[in-house]
């Protein structure tokens, strides 16, 4: 069963919600324009080695706990660029996820997945939010940025690499497009064999069909554009690929900060 199929039927439970925030009201706001993710960038630069997470370091790092707070106290919908709002939720998303692990959440199984994307809310904006609706009902349906897929780091060893910097609002192309080629040209993710014409995907590829064909016509096309070969990204377009997704790993991706139970609750 695919993950998000299994996540979709547990949303079906009583008290699971499909929507996101209906509206945000931080108390004692911080505008918008005043906002910076310095601490965030700060504690990532500090913490963050090739894709390795130090959470135990993180855990006592006062730049994360002042990050988290400001969170909360700025209106998301407040920033005036559309860049500046993706840049606010990709960075929340990735340091809510951190939060999630050091407060002994774990996606490494069904239940602990669902515990850790649906059963935990993170507050924002005067509101509070989980990462399911965080990734689902505000990066994906109003952004429609398939991009996000490769920035997105929910703390396990097959998702994209963490980067050890924050997204900023006047950088964000260039770094969306950085982490995009950095996933789909790691053969740990992603391979391609021309002999055979299999393409060997992350299950990201699989999970999010839609987002990559409806941005360039087939899942293929969309990561040649991308491969940082030529001659890949041209065969991968004009010969017929078969599609095999790669088995997932949901184990943590760096160092954990304290035992977490087998099902992925608290301890």
């Amino acid at each position: 069963m695919r993950l998000w199929t299994a996540i979709g039927l547990l949303l079906l439970l009583p008290g699971c919600s499909g929507v996101g925030p209906s509206g945000f009201k931080p108390v004692n706001p911080i505008p918008a324009a005043e906002f910076s993710h310095h601490l965030f960038q700060e504690t990532l630069a500090a913490h963050v080695k090739d894709g390795l997470v130090d959470y135990p370091a993180i855990e006592t790092d006062d730049r994360f706990v002042g990050y988290l707070t400001r969170l909360d106290l700025v209106d998301p919908d407040a920033f005036a660029t559309r860049n500046g709002r993706m840049a606010f939720w990709i960075n929340a998303y990735n340091a809510f996820a951190i939060k999630g692990i050091l407060d002994g959440y774990s996606p490494v199984s069904y239940v602990g997945r669902y515990r850790y994307f649906i059963g935990r809310e993170y507050p924002v904006g005067g509101s509070t939010i989980t990462l399911y609706d965080l990734e689902r009902q505000v990066l994906i349906r109003q952004f429609h940025e398939p991009l996000i897929h490769f920035a997105i780091v929910c703390a396990s060893s097959s998702c994209p690499r963490l980067q050890p910097w924050a997204y900023q609002q006047r950088e964000l192309d260039r770094q969306l497009d950085h982490a995009a080629r950095a996933f789909i040209n790691d053969p740990t993710r992603n391979r391609f064999d021309r002999k055979r014409k299999v393409a060997s995907l992350s299950k990201i590829f699989d999970w999010f069909e839609e987002d990559f064909a409806a941005a360039a016509g087939s899942t293929l096309a969309y990561v040649a554009r991308y491969i940082g070969d030529p001659e890949l990204a041209r065969d991968l377009v004009e010969s017929e690929y078969r599609i095999e997704f790669l088995e997932y790993d949901w184990s943590l991706n760096g160092i954990p900060p304290k035992e977490v139970a087998r099902d992925g609750s608290p301890r």
